[in-house]
C-alpha cells in the first residue's frame, strides 16, 4: 500500500515542531500564571501582557503583511470570538492557584470532545461511533481526576472544565463565522479584549473594594514590578504571542487531525512545569483519568 500524498503547501514535520514549541511556551506561560498569582492580580497581567504584545503583532503586520487590514471582516463575530475566549482564560486562571497544574491541563483539553458534542447540533456534522467514545472515554477521565466520590473534591477544578466548553464554541465560531480572518488579526483583537477586561475589572474593584480583604488574585490591587514580575511578564508576553499565532501557522501546515495529536502534548508539559515549580505530582487515578482525557482527545481529532 502506498502512502497517500500530502496536500500542496502542507509541511508536516515543520507543523509538528511548531505545534510542540507552541505548547511548550504556553504551559510554560501558564506556570508562570499560577507561580505570580500571589504577587500579580490576574487584570495586571493581561493588561500588561497584552500592551506588550499588540505593538509586536502591529509591526508584523506592517512588514510581513501591508496589504492586510487590522480592522476584522466580521467585527460582531470577532468581537465575540474574542469576549469567549478571554472569558475562557478567566476561568482557566483563576483555577490555576488551587488546582494542580497538570490535572487543570488534563480538565481543559477536553475541549476537542466539546468541539466533537457541539459540532453536530451547530454545524451539522455527526458524531459518529469514534465520537460517542471519545465523548464516553473523556468523561470517565474526568471523573477519575475530579473525583466527586470522596472528600477532595475541589470545586476550582470545575473552572477549567468551564474554559473547555468555552473554547470549543470558540473553535466552532471561528471555524463558522471567523475562517477568512487573518490569524494575526484575530490574535490582536484577542489582545485588545485582554486589556479592556483588564481595565474593566480594575476599575470594579477599584469602586466596590477587595471582598477578600486582603487581596487576591482576582480581586486585589496590582502589585509592585520588580525585576522577576518584569521577567515573568516578558515571559507572559512571549507565550501568548506563540501561543494565538503559532497554533494557527501549525493548523495552516499540517492536517489537523495530525496537528492535533501533538497538541496534546501540553498535558505532558504542563506536568513537567508542575513538578519543577510546584513540586506536583498527581495521584495514580489522577494520572488515570489523564491518559483517557488524552486518548478520548486524540480519538476525537482524528475522526
Amino acid at each position: 500500500m502506498t502512502r497517500a500524498a500530502a496536500p500542496a503547501g502542507d509541511n508536516l514535520r515543520l507543523a509538528v515542531i511548531v505545534i510542540v514549541a507552541t505548547v511548550l511556551g504556553l504551559s510554560l506561560g501558564d506556570a508562570l500564571i499560577k507561580q505570580t498569582s500571589a504577587s500579580l492580580v490576574l487584570w495586571q497581567i493581561f493588561v500588561l501582557r497584552s500592551l506588550l504584545a499588540i505593538p509586536v503583532l502591529w509591526v508584523v503586520l506592517v512588514l510581513r503583511y501591508p496589504t492586510v487590514s487590522i480592522r476584522p471582516r466580521v467585527p460582531v463575530w470577532t468581537a465575540l470570538r474574542s469576549a469567549m475566549l478571554t472569558t475562557m482564560w478567566i476561568a482557566y486562571y483563576a483555577a490555576l492557584p488551587h488546582v494542580d497544574l497538570s490535572l487543570a491541563a488534563a480538565v481543559y483539553y477536553t475541549a476537542p470532545i466539546f468541539i466533537t458534542l457541539f459540532a453536530a447540533p451547530l454545524l451539522g456534522e455527526a458524531v459518529g461511533r469514534a465520537g460517542w467514545l471519545a465523548i464516553a472515554l473523556g468523561f470517565a477521565g474526568v471523573a477519575l481526576i475530579l473525583k466527586p466520590w470522596d472528600g477532595t473534591f475541589n470545586l476550582y477544578a470545575l473552572l477549567p472544565l468551564a474554559a473547555a466548553v468555552l473554547y470549543a464554541l470558540s473553535m466552532i465560531l471561528t471555524r463558522s463565522k471567523c475562517r477568512d480572518e487573518h490569524p494575526l488579526v484575530l490574535s490582536a483583537i484577542l489582545n485588545l479584549t485582554f486589556i479592556l477586561a483588564g481595565l474593566l475589572a480594575t476599575g470594579l474593584w477599584a469602586v466596590t473594594g477587595d471582598p477578600a480583604g486582603a487581596g487576591s488574585f482576582l480581586s486585589g490591587s496590582w502589585g509592585p514590578l520588580g525585576t522577576a514580575e518584569m521577567a515573568a511578564l516578558v515571559v507572559l508576553t512571549l507565550s501568548i504571542l506563540i501561543g494565538s499565532v503559532g497554533a494557527a501557522i501549525a493548523y495552516q501546515l499540517g492536517p489537523p487531525s495530525v496537528v492535533a495529536t501533538f497538541d496534546f502534548a501540553y498535558v505532558g508539559f504542563a506536568a513537567m512545569w508542575g513538578f519543577l515549580f510546584f513540586a506536583e505530582a498527581p495521584d495514580r487515578t489522577a494520572i488515570a483519568g489523564m491518559a483517557l482525557i488524552v486518548a478520548a482527545g486524540i480519538i476525537a481529532v482524528r475522526r
